[in-house]
């Protein structure tokens, strides 16, 4: 049976995907991870446990959304501006902002040192195992992890046999499994504390785009699955298994109906969402706290900031920047074109 014969347009349910994920992680953040680092202040009476399930949601969309960069790069030059025009921009306005609140706040729980502030311009922190500016940050250091090792088989082994180079990659996880000593860099390097995550996007993405059928994808699929069963806890595992049948769903078209206005529109500003919500809305909690408000107070307080500000960096800084950085790098290439080549002289 071929892969579904499906629009292949923006797919709005992804970006309610995003904005469930989004939501996910506020509410963990803002409830349990508050409270876990601020024992002491009044917080929410709950708790939403499981906070890096929410994140496994992120890598599984990153899997599948990382084609639509691949499928139209010509160089490794595109892909390397395409992915910091993506990140970068709004990546940077975040941090400054973040550790602007922080110091006016006074909130030195939350701060880091000087060092550790020069790193986190870079992006690149987490590779050297220096602190981040905001905690939620060590995901990107997966996911830049991850452009590496795609760039890296677009362009050495191309991706038309992408999936026998996806089950070679998940029986390197298993050394990893197998070898507990393993450095550690070459386990954030190869992405090997997740990397069937993102496999299940991969293949999900390639079913959706008719270039493999379900026949085909089935037993990469069921490797990824038991690549997490076999080391992860039960629980892990069971996310994975939703992961799938949430993307079979989605490219199918069975998932339209989480497609409201609201989710898509915060799936469009959850990377900006993301990169403020966290320390910014401890702060704001902090602050509701101290003057007597109820945690609930706090909390909605704390969520209406970062919607605002998230969405406030994403219109101003995000789109703008991204698109200006694009806009720069496709008229360099083209005027590399239109250089005469020097003539050459006869003897």
């Amino acid at each position: 049976m071929a892969g579904p014969t499906l629009a292949r347009g923006r797919l709005t349910e992804l970006d309610a995907l995003r904005g469930i994920g989004a939501l996910c992680v506020l509410v963990f953040h803002y409830s349990t991870r508050f409270h876990e680092l601020f024992p002491q202040a009044a917080h929410v009476p709950f708790s939403f446990p499981g906070g890096n399930y929410r994140v496994l949601l992120f890598f599984t969309i990153s899997g599948f959304a990382i084609f639509f960069t691949l499928d139209r790069i010509a160089t490794v030059a595109d892909f390397i501006v395409n992915r910091f025009a993506r990140l970068y921009p709004a990546y940077l306005v975040a941090m400054l902002m973040t550790l602007g609140i922080e110091y006016l706040a006074q909130a030195t729980q939350l701060l880091v040192g000087p060092f550790a502030i020069l790193a986190n311009l870079t992006m690149l922190q987490g590779f050297a195992f220096i602190p981040e500016v905001d905690g939620a940050y060590w995901t990107l250091t997966v996911e830049i992890a991850f452009y590496v090792c795609m760039i890296a088989i677009w362009k050495f082994a191309g991706l038309k046999r992408l999936e026998p180079v996806l089950a070679a990659w998940l029986m390197i996880r298993w050394l990893y499994w197998a070898r507990p000593d393993m450095p550690e860099r070459i386990i954030m390097l190869l992405v090997l504390r997740y990397t069937p995550f993102f496999v299940l996007g991969m293949l999900a993405y390639r079913l959706w785009r008719g270039q493999r059928t379900l026949r085909q994808q089935a037993p990469y699929a069921a490797l990824a699955l038991l690549s997490v069963a076999t080391i992860e806890t039960w629980d892990v595992a069971l996310v994975a298994c939703v992961l799938l049948a949430a993307f079979l769903a989605l490219i199918h078209g069975h998932l339209r109906f989480i497609a409201i206005r609201p989710l898509v529109w915060l799936g469009g500003i959850s990377y900006s969402f993301y990169l403020i919500h966290q320390h910014v809305g401890f702060v704001v909690m902090l602050e509701c706290a101290r003057a007597g408000y109820s945690p609930w107070i706090g909390f909605a307080a704390a969520f209406l900031v970062a919607l605002t500000l998230g969405t406030a960096i994403n219109r101003v800084v995000e789109q703008p920047a991204g698109e200006a950085i694009l806009a720069w790098w496709k008229r360099r290439r083209e005027g590399r074109r239109l250089v005469p080549a020097p003539a050459t002289t006869q003897g």
